[in-house]
């Protein structure tokens, strides 16, 4: 593990510009930096650098981020790799925090074991090619099946000697443990209780993660036994379902033309990779699983599936479809003629007819699944009906509403069955899988809260005694918005406030309000912005959120958000703190130009008011010249933390966040001068808590109304009173809610709570 302190030095060490110049060609646009985006094809530069903010945003496809964030997104690796990454760019020395010994045995272990991968690894690459055994038998048959000696070294291609436990007698020779050996699939024991070589008489196929480790091996059987492949059993670091033979090599491809193209065996990535179609990778012949077609999906959301031309390989592009598009991935499918697979294709064609076939021949996805199934109909109308089902199964996991009705259009036209029809079996579908999708959140929700809190309720908003904010336990990232959250108000002196009880659905009306003061707050956080007037302290941004979410006993609803703001909280006394150690530093600085200001001013033939003047002017643009010094500093403070943070989705919020609009458009901002929104914040940050706290009162005055009219009429008067004194306690609230924040708008010199506004 890397300490916090090489951490934060790695963060602040890396310029944006400097890391993004390794990958595209930027051109200077005013204070910011443009180019052709690295991770889609584009003709238009629409990828912007910010070097003050420390962070870079693509305009077209949203990917962007802190120096780390572009590295993680560009390279496809993990934080910590990311931050090695950029420890290494700079000449930072890493230094590893001390490890528990738990941590410390299980980093061993993984330690050890890839180690023992890549020796193994570069173990059989010589027994290709330094033995005459690797030459006569492995190398020959990769030769006869056209594989180049290139691909062989790209590959790291091989072969395990068939002399029983030669690997083992070398791997002991060299100190490795026999039982790691085991662990990873290199070494097998007999019934007779005796170790051998697993791959013995094999070709092997390394299988690489996408940061080119060495995760597993694949063995192709030479001489005719039952097992023609046989591959590394799952270990700690070879989890099948998360893999892709060829991945590794083929990432950059992939982004590069925003497309990956799958196909099942090691020998079809390589045959495709040496016609100049890079950008392949292999299931390995297993069913697609979630955790592959996520890893295809951090590179490019588009996929083209290439199955042989037979009965076999037209049945095998039917498997997967479902997960592949509720993963919102544009999926085509391409079959090869008969008696053809990837690999003899590709040998037979040269890279130009290969491409030129798939141009001409790949189908998408549904309007192939359809075709297929219907030309298996026969006029049998079970058949028809049974078809009908699969593609509507289809057309119902596709997340985009606006895509799935352009396929119920298309669809509806090639089953010959009516638009209304399909769109109603559909949407029918579509609603059994949000169900389907809101149990198993539930189940995990309930499961995460069980063993850390002893059941209470991790969705629970509440404001702890003494504390400035509320003190919430929101669900983890990426969890989204929970389908239930109580919202429980503390014992606050404003007592007539009514309690604050609400139940939100999935897709909670208050997000985007949420999203807004979110918004203000990590952009301008840490900004000076009013004065407390109980206490004279000058509050901050998010200081000031905080505390008028405190007074009203609520807080972030959205799980994600809630984590982020407090994330900023906690922040504020290191900014503090840093701040006053920058203030220092300004100060030294301030003194050197002041002494150069004056000595300036000496040697000019100037009178005693003139010289009065010109000192006077320089102190001024001094304070100036301080004053925004710090307030350039505390306003980039909280995305550059949060921005290269290691929780992924506090770096997508931010990145959100802090981008511009009209960033990149020199024109707009030259011609049309727009207020910038930081002079307006003293308006819009009170504006927009008060349309969140109304958006609030407006939910549990909907649900009060709707009981209302339940009851209603059903004679029980007691319980209609209750409801009816309850909206009028509710209507009062918003009133007096709408009078105290227009006074603190329209009135920041009044007698409100808080009574004057500070200069931001």
């Amino acid at each position: 593990m890397i300490d916090k302190a090489t951490v934060q030095k790695i963060k602040d060490t890396a310029d944006i510009v400097e890391v993004v110049s390794d990958y595209v060609h930027l051109t200077r646009r005013g204070a910011n930096y443009i180019g052709l985006c690295p991770f889609h094809n584009e003709r238009t530069p629409s990828f912007s650098v910010n070097k003050s903010r420390n962070f870079c945003y693509c305009f077209s496809c949203h990917k962007g981020g802190s120096p780390v964030n572009f590295v993680m997104e560009k390279e496809g690796i993990s934080y910590h790799d990311a931050l090695l990454h950029l420890a290494k760019k700079y000449g930072i020395k890493v230094e590893e925090r001390e490890l528990s010994d738990e941590e410390r045995e299980a980093q061993s272990r993984r330690e050890g074991m890839f180690i023992a991968n890549e020796w193994a690894m570069n173990h059989f690459e010589k027994n290709l090619t330094e033995t005459q055994d690797g030459r006569d038998i492995g190398l020959q048959y990769l030769y006869g099946r056209g594989v180049t000696q290139e691909a062989v070294r790209q590959f790291h291609l091989g072969y395990a000697l068939d002399r029983g436990s030669a690997f083992l007698e070398a791997a002991t020779k060299k100190g490795f443990n026999t039982e790691v050996l085991k662990a990873l699939g290199l070494v097998g024991t007999s019934q007779q209780g005796r170790d051998y070589d697993r791959f013995r008489g094999r070709v092997i196929f390394p299988i690489l993660n996408s940061s080119g480790k060495v995760v597993a091996f694949g063995g192709r059987d030479l001489k005719g036994g039952p097992a023609k492949y046989i591959n590394s059993p799952e270990s700690d670091l070879y989890k099948k379902s998360n893999e892709l033979y060829g991945m590794y090599q083929a990432r950059s491809a992939i982004v590069k033309e925003d497309k990956c193209y799958l196909v099942e065996g090691y020998l079809d990535v390589i045959g495709m990779w040496q016609s100049g179609m890079k950008n392949v990778v292999a299931s390995s012949g297993t069913a697609l699983t979630d955790g592959q077609i996520a890893l295809i999906h951090r590179f490019t959301k588009n996929v083209t599936l290439i199955y042989d031309g037979d009965a076999a390989g037209i049945k095998a592009s039917l498997r997967g479809i479902d997960m592949l598009l509720s993963h919102q991935l544009d999926v085509n499918v391409l079959l090869l003629p008969d008696g053809d697979d990837p690999d003899s294709f590709a040998r037979k064609h040269t890279p130009e007819e290969f491409r030129e076939y798939v141009s001409e021949h790949e189908t998408d996805i549904i309007r192939f699944k359809t075709k297929v199934l219907m030309d298996d109909v026969n006029d049998n109308p079970q058949k028809r009906v049974e078809a009908i089902r699969s593609v509507v199964s289809s057309l119902a996991c596709i997340p985009d509403k606006v895509k799935r009705d352009v396929y119920i259009q298309e669809c509806s036209r090639l089953l010959g069955v009516s638009e209304e029809s399909v769109g109603s079996a559909t949407a029918t579908a579509r609603a059994a899988i949000v169900e389907q999708l809101k149990k198993q959140r539930t189940i995990r929700e309930i499961n995460r809260d069980i063993p850390d809190n002893g059941g209470s309720p991790s969705y629970t908003a509440s404001v702890a005694p003494g504390s400035a904010y509320p003190a919430q336990a929101s669900p983890a990232p990426n969890q989204g918005t929970p389908s239930t959250q109580p919202v429980s108000p503390a014992n606050t002196p404003q007592a007539h406030r009514p309690a604050t009880r609400i139940q939100f659905r999935e897709q909670s009306p208050l997000r985007p309000m949420e999203w807004k003061v979110l918004q203000y707050c990590i952009r301008y956080g840490f900004l000076d912005f009013c004065q407390d007037d109980n206490t004279g302290a000058i509050l901050t941004v998010v200081e000031y959120v905080a505390d008028e979410l405190a007074a009203d006993s609520t807080g972030f609803s959205v799980g994600e958000y809630a984590d982020t703001f407090r994330m900023l909280t906690d922040l504020l006394p290191h900014f503090k703190e840093e701040l006053g150690i920058f203030r220092e530093k300004l100060q030294s600085e301030k003194n050197d130009r002041r002494q150069d200001g004056y000595r300036i001013i000496g040697e000019k033939q100037l009178s005693v008011s003139e010289i009065q003047r010109e000192e006077q002017k320089l102190e001024e643009n001094l304070d100036n010249w301080e004053d925004e010094q710090v307030l350039e500093f505390s306003r980039a403070y909280p995305s550059k933390e949060l921005a290269s943070h290691e929780n992924g989705v506090v770096r997508h919020l931010t990145t959100e966040a802090i981008t511009e609009p009209h960033q990149l458009s020199h024109i707009y901002s030259r011609e049309r001068p727009v207020e910038k929104e930081e002079d307006k914040l003293i308006s819009l940050l009170p504006t927009a808590i008060y349309v969140w706290k109304n958006g609030i009162l407006d939910i549990q005055l909907k649900d009060l109304m709707s009981k209302f009219r339940e009851i209603s009429g059903k004679g029980i008067l007691e319980e209609e009173q209750q409801i009816q004194m309850k909206i009028a306690e509710l209507m009062s609230e918003r009133s007096e809610l709408a009078k105290n924040i227009g006074d603190r708008i329209l009135c920041p010199g009044s007698t409100a709570r808080r009574q004057q506004s500070y200069r931001i």
